[in-house]
């Protein structure tokens, strides 16, 4: 069992509302659940149950019956909360709080069988999130933190590496579903990382990255054109973690604009001079 710590300033008024720590604890077993519906799906799916949202944007019956599932057990935990949801479920505002979910996080990994994919779920509290929680499925790995803890991988306390060179780093990045607006600056960084660090890796998965990167498997990642679903649990598992997550200007816009720069301490902001400078912002 974990016990919260002194929460920084500011944040120990609406600590004293809500228990993060139980919030987090009943969302890791919620996860479970529904992860096992996707394992057993996953077992005589094809593709022919796909539907395309858009160009390399996929949806299934499965993302779209685990969300289902998610929402209407998550309307238990905080009966307040709203919801923002990828395949659009449940859409309602919170005063205060919102749930932020991905029921498949690397849905077309899922549809190829094919790894990684993952359950993203985020309660946040006036944009911030407070509870995270991501469920790597195909390695049965549950990640998780919420405001004031440190983060943990299947009950193991975490920490984001400690390479301080961008040389010494292995970088992971995103391919977003419209990449074409960006298309020249996404295969600039892919030429300069690929020749300047340890290498470069794309997994189809955001929500399984940021998860790997906050136990140290990677030590940095960046992506465009991200939803608030894609990070929301992430941002505080890193951060938590000890690394540091901001848009690619190094603001915390990342929910507006998309763009989602994150690293651990040794290498964010020689990664974020880099980003910034290929994606001129």
């Amino acid at each position: 069992m974990h016990f919260i710590k002194e929460p920084p300033f500011g944040v120990r008024n609406f600590l004293m509302d809500k228990n993060y720590q139980a919030i987090t604890e009943k969302v890791i077993e919620l996860s479970k659940e529904v992860a096992t519906y996707i394992e057993k799906e996953s077992l005589n799916f094809s593709l022919d149950k796909v539907e395309t949202k858009s160009k390399n944007d996929f949806v299934s019956y499965v993302d779209q019956e685990a969300e289902k599932l998610l929402v209407k057990a998550l309307k238990e935990i905080v009966p307040e909360a709203g919801f923002v949801t990828e395949e659009g479920t449940a859409q309602a505002a919170g005063e205060d709080y919102l749930w932020i979910i991905d029921p498949l996080d690397g849905t077309t990994n899922f549809i190829h069988a094919s790894t990684p994919y993952a359950i993203s779920v985020a309660l946040t509290y006036k944009t911030e999130p407070v509870v995270g929680v991501i469920y790597e499925i195909t390695r049965n790995e549950i990640f998780y933190a919420w405001q004031g803890s440190k983060s943990y991988l299947n009950g193991v306390e975490i920490q984001v590496s400690k390479v301080d060179k961008l040389t010494n780093a292995l970088i992971v990045f995103g391919r977003p579903h419209h990449y074409m607006d960006r298309y020249p600056e996404l295969l600039a960084s892919v030429d300069y990382f690929m020749k300047n660090t340890h290498g470069l890796r794309l997994s189809g998965s955001a929500a399984a990255d940021l998860a790997y990167m906050a136990c140290g498997r990677y030590d940095g990642r960046y992506e465009f054109n991200l939803k608030p679903w894609d990070i929301a649990a992430g941002v505080l598992i890193i951060r938590q973690a000890g690394g540091f997550v901001s848009d690619f200007k190094g603001e915390n816009n990342y929910f507006e604009n998309g763009m989602v720069l994150a690293a651990n301490a040794g290498i964010f902001e020689e990664l974020k001079e880099k980003i910034g400078k290929i994606f001129s912002v």
